[in-house]
């Protein structure tokens, strides 16, 4: 951040202002006056040929000045020749060819004559050219035979054109010609070899000549060279190897010069020209050049060097520039010097040029012509265009040198009067008129101006004005008080008020009087003192990342009565405000920074007075540049240097350098990672396998982000090998149940090591130890046949080459193809509870592959009704699978197989056991809600009322119902059914059946009992209640004192019972 100073136009500015204060009044357009050129022609005037020709001439006088020409220093008649012709009110020539005519007819030196009552003005003399593009001349020329190693120039003798043209130097086919420190192209437009390779044959050589008006390039026929090497084979990696020559048999030379020839040599330069100085040595190796001066160092503001340091250039030469200058050239063989002499001469150049003189009549005056040069010009005066010596006598003017004085002049004297100083390198005229005017003070600019002006700035107030004799001048303040004049006011010849710094009391009306013998003349200026614009939040240096948003403040204070604009200039020039920038009144924002937004931004915030500016570089962290220039050197059987040129990091510094290889037989136009160096360093040596032919690139590294790759370098291919490895990841694989895969993954071409690489493939039984079978594959995969299902193989993957064979390979033990597995082996079901079911099971007993799992279906069922299956896989390493109950009335059927990669096997199906009484409450639960249990139950419970009522009839009439006739046999525990399939029944503890179960609403039933009625027992049990009711109780008797055979005793009937009871 900072507050820019005003540009150098602006001191510019200021610096002319000045001079013009104390420059020549000029006389008012409107009074007699003598003629003064205001424009003409360059001296040396070159013209386009295909053109009209145009040489101008104009000037100003009152009355308006005539026109008339000389040329080559004779009288130049318009009028006789059609072509040529004068511009209306003016002098300017126009020669037009549209009708024929040769432009090279018109050449020679003119010379402008502008006149009037008062004198005669003259122009330079103008010398007139053509420009020339001849052509070149056709020549045959033989092939240059050179020894390798030897020095060479091939000359370009262009044709002498007007200018000079441009040389350059191409092939035939218009490739530009590089050039280094070893080849290059001289100031004169020849090529020099400082020593010649073989390689420089692999092109011609053209002289190529561009004429500058002509817009055309004129090519001379080729040079073709014939190198006679000791080395003939043109191995490219050794063009940058350090010892380039040795290694091709070049003899080393001390250095010598081919330009300038010699060891000393003179050069003589203008002053205010260019002096170029060259040297072009000759040498194995190439030689290195350095400049010095005798006595002193190089002009470093000045000085620069060019054409790989064989030239050097001083601009603006000047007088401290002459002296001695030597060029050295060094090898590791040596060096030489050649000293140059620099003269420095120099043209005329004005050291007080002669400026109007106006003077009343009576007055004195002077007229002054002094210049220099070198050597020292000699200085000839002239009036009206005629010498001075050839004129009439003035008695009031006396010639002292270079200086015309003037004493009590009257009318008579008006003239224009011509200095004319020259020497060998160039002449200087220049016109001035002596005016003797009798003329009273008047101002020539407008009335009660008004200036505004800012605080504690220096301003000047003009007021033209005119009169002869020169009026005197003086300022007053708001009109009274005295002069202003000194402190900090200063007045200058013109008339102008200068105040040096403006305060705010200085605001007013000033006056300006204008004063001589004829009388008096006033103009007002009114002064208005404002604000200063001021930045007072100016914007901040920054450092960014590519691809983010800055902001750029630029905060502004100004006079309000004026107008302010705020703009940005980037490199101090105007701000394209493109998509990606929002300019608002205090900011600057930049959306998305790139690489091209760098630079120093500056806020210009201006009004119609002043500005103010204030600066800020923005610095964009960006990828960095390529690398560039890749040399290989230090070639050796499997390694090599790598050298390359750091590319410009944009302000990031380089991290690590990546170097890439492409080879052109296995996988060309493809780029490898090689290796990876940290981003100090631009050299590495790198290890190579053998049988590539490698090329190399570069990648840079910052932390932005990584640059394009460089330039390939050149090929460098190694000698071959047998392989020094196998292929990796090898694998044998089924892809079938009756084969097997081998595949293996291909060795690249770092590791081919040779040409023909190939695979020597081995397999067999693992089990058998049966011998090797092997077959021989270019590719990357085989497939043996008609193998078992899943039996393991040994296989060996051998890689080879030309050379020969690899290493003895490993032992990879592969299967071949996969099947369906069998079912799981003893698929047990166990439910500890009913909450819980267990599962468990073995592995098949014929896994036929790598099983990966397991595979289980199970559904719930409840008679008829069944839920929503459930699928669970498992690792092939679970057998144990617990299934949590949904209720504990339900079963559940479970589906097992397993799982190899070709799909599953043979499935094993269990049911879960079923629980306690489910027979009985399946019944219940199914039978009891049919339509047609009902009826029969409805029917059965008919037919007992029935028969309760004959019962009852017949108990009336007093007869018995016989329930059992045979025999009492006791029914022991182990034997609880009788023959026919009676139960023995019990109250005890009031007891369920056994058997029994609770049904689906929770009501617990007995099952019904298919016997004919039991005996009762007695002593009054099995009675009716009071109320009719039955309480009697099913039971067995146990009487054991009865003997087997006793019928048995009669049991009361129920119907008897009741009817008893009645």
């Amino acid at each position: 951040m900072a507050r820019q100073q005003p540009p150098p136009w602006v001191h510019t500015a200021i610096l002319l202002c000045l001079l013009s204060l104390t420059g020549a009044i000029e006389i008012p357009m409107d009074l007699s006056q003598p003629p003064t050129i205001t424009k003409q022609s360059v001296k040396d005037h070159i013209v386009d040929p295909r053109d009209n020709i145009l040489i101008e001439c104009e000037a100003k006088g009152n009355p308006a000045p005539s026109f008339h020409w000389t040329r080559n220093s004779r009288f130049f008649n318009i009028a006789k020749d059609p072509r040529v012709s004068m511009r209306r009110r003016s002098g300017t020539l126009v020669i037009d060819f549209r009708s024929g005519g040769r432009p090279e007819e018109y050449e020679g030196e003119y010379q402008c004559f502008a006149r009037n009552k008062f004198g005669t003005a003259l122009s330079n003399r103008i010398r007139l050219q053509v420009s020339k593009s001849p052509l070149w001349p056709k020549e045959n020329l033989d092939p240059v035979v050179v020894q390798e190693g030897a020095p060479l120039t091939l000359q370009c003798n262009p044709p002498p054109g007007l200018p000079s043209p441009v040389i350059f130097w191409m092939s035939s086919s218009m490739e530009p010609i590089t050039q280094d420190k070893r080849v290059s192209q001289g100031h004169n437009g020849d090529l020099y070899f400082s020593n010649v390779m073989l390689q420089d044959m692999q092109t011609d050589y053209s002289c190529n000549a561009r004429f500058h008006f002509t817009h055309t390039i004129q090519q001379k026929n080729a040079f073709t060279l014939k190198v006679l090497t000791n080395n003939p084979y043109n191995d490219s990696s050794l063009r940058n190897h350090p010892d380039m020559y040795s290694a091709r048999g070049v003899a080393e030379r001390t250095p010598s010069f081919m330009y300038p020839q010699g060891t000393a040599s003179s050069q003589m330069v203008l002053r205010g020209m260019d002096l170029l100085l060259e040297c072009i040595a000759s040498g194995v190796p190439t030689p290195d050049i350095a400049w010095y001066k005798k006595g002193g160092d190089l002009p470093s503001d000045k000085a620069k060097f060019e054409n790989f340091n064989k030239a050097l250039r001083i601009t603006n030469v000047s007088e401290e520039d002459s002296g001695e200058y030597f060029c050295l050239a060094s090898n590791k063989m040596g060096s030489i010097r050649h000293t140059i002499s620099v003269r420095v001469k120099a043209a005329p150049y004005w050291l007080d040029e002669p400026k109007n003189l106006i003077l009343a009549p009576g007055e004195d005056g002077r007229l002054v012509c002094r210049a220099n040069g070198n050597p020292k010009p000699t200085v000839q005066w002239m009036v009206n265009g005629e010498p001075l010596q050839s004129a009439p006598p003035n008695p009031n003017r006396e010639v002292a040198g270079d200086t015309i004085i003037f004493r009590d002049t009257q009318i008579s004297s008006r003239a224009v009067y011509q200095c004319n100083t020259s020497n060998e390198h160039g002449y200087l005229l220049a016109n001035a008129f002596v005016s003797v005017l009798d003329v009273p003070p008047r101002m020539l600019s407008p009335r009660n101006q008004l200036i505004r002006v800012i605080l504690y700035n220096r301003t000047r107030l003009d007021c033209p004005f005119f009169g002869s004799p020169i009026p005197t001048l003086r300022w007053f303040k708001n009109g009274q008080g005295s002069n202003l004049d000194g402190g900090n006011y200063h007045v200058y010849e013109n008339g102008s008020l200068e105040i040096k710094m403006i305060r705010k009391e200085d605001q007013g009306i000033y006056t300006c009087v204008a004063t001589n013998i004829l009388g008096k003349a006033e103009n007002q200026v009114r002064l208005e003192v404002k604000d200063p614009t001021r930045i007072y939040r100016m914007p901040e240096d920054q450092v960014v990342k590519r691809g983010t948003t800055v902001q750029l403040e630029c905060r502004v204070k100004h006079d309000p009565s004026l107008k302010l604009a705020v703009s940005w200039l980037k490199d101090d020039e105007p701000l394209y405000i493109g998509n990606r920038m929002k300019k608002e009144d205090d900011s600057l924002t930049i959306f998305g920074v790139a690489e091209r937004d760098q630079g120093s931004y500056t806020c210009v915030a201006s009004t119609e007075l002043d500005q103010d500016l204030a600066k800020a570089s923005l610095t964009v962290l960006g990828r960095p540049d390529r690398p560039r220039d890749l040399e290989l050197t230090d070639l050796a059987e499997r390694s090599v240097r790598l050298t390359w040129i750091p590319g410009d990091d944009n302000n990031s510094p380089i991290t690590d350098y990546v170097v890439q290889f492409e080879e052109d037989q296995f996988q060309p136009g493809v780029w490898h990672d090689h290796s990876k160096f940290p981003g100090s360093v631009n050299s590495a040596v790198l290890r190579l396998s053998p049988y590539v032919n490698y090329q190399f690139r570069v990648i840079a590294i910052n932390e932005v982000g990584s640059s394009h790759p460089s330039l390939p370098s050149e090929r460098y291919r190694t000698s071959g090998a047998p392989p020094e490895s196998n292929p990796a990841d090898v694998k044998g694989e089924g892809t079938r149940k009756n084969n097997m895969e081998i595949t293996w993954t291909p060795m690249n071409a770092t590791s081919a090591f040779g040409p023909n690489l190939r695979y020597i493939v081995k397999w067999r039984r693992r089990e058998t130890r049966e011998t090797w079978n092997n077959v021989t594959v270019w590719g990357s995969r085989y497939v043996v046949g008609q193998t078992p299902v899943y039996v393991p193989y040994e296989i060996r993957v051998q890689a080879e080459n030309d050379f020969g064979k690899g290493p003895e390979p490993d032992t990879v033990i592969g299967y071949s193809g996969e099947d369906l597995p069998s079912a799981p082996r003893r698929f047990r079901v166990r439910q500890p509870n009913l909450e819980t079911i267990n599962l468990e099971w073995d592995h098949p007993e014929h896994p036929n592959g790598i099983l990966i799992g397991y595979t289980l279906k199970y559904v719930a069922f409840n008679g008829t009704k069944l839920g929503k299956q459930i699928v669970e896989n498992f690792s092939p390493n679970q057998t144990k699978f617990t299934v949590q109950r949904a209720d504990p009335v339900s079963r559940y059927r479970f589906t097992l197989s397993a799982r190899t990669q070709v799909g599953s096997g043979e499935a094993v199906t269990e049911e879960s056991p079923a629980p306690p009484n489910e027979a009985y409450t399946n019944n219940q639960a199914d039978i009891a809600t049919q339509g047609w249990f009902i009826g029969l139950m409805c029917a059965i419970a008919l037919l007992v009322l029935i028969l309760l009522i004959v019962c009852f009839i017949k108990r009336s009439r007093g007869g018995k119902y016989p329930v059992r006739e045979k025999k009492d046999v006791p029914l022991g525990p182990e034997d609880p059914k009788e023959e026919d399939g009676s139960f023995d029944y019990s109250d005890e503890d009031n007891k369920p059946l056994q058997g029994s179960q609770t049904s689906l609403d929770g009501t617990i039933k007995q099952q019904e009992s298919d016997d004919s009625l039991v005996d009762y027992g007695e002593g009054g049990e099995g009675q009716f209640n009071e109320d009719g009711s039955f309480i009697g109780q099913y039971t067995v008797k146990k009487d054991k004192e009865e003997t087997e055979g006793n019928e048995s005793s009669e049991a009361t009937s129920p119907v008897n019972a009741i009817y008893s009871l009645a």
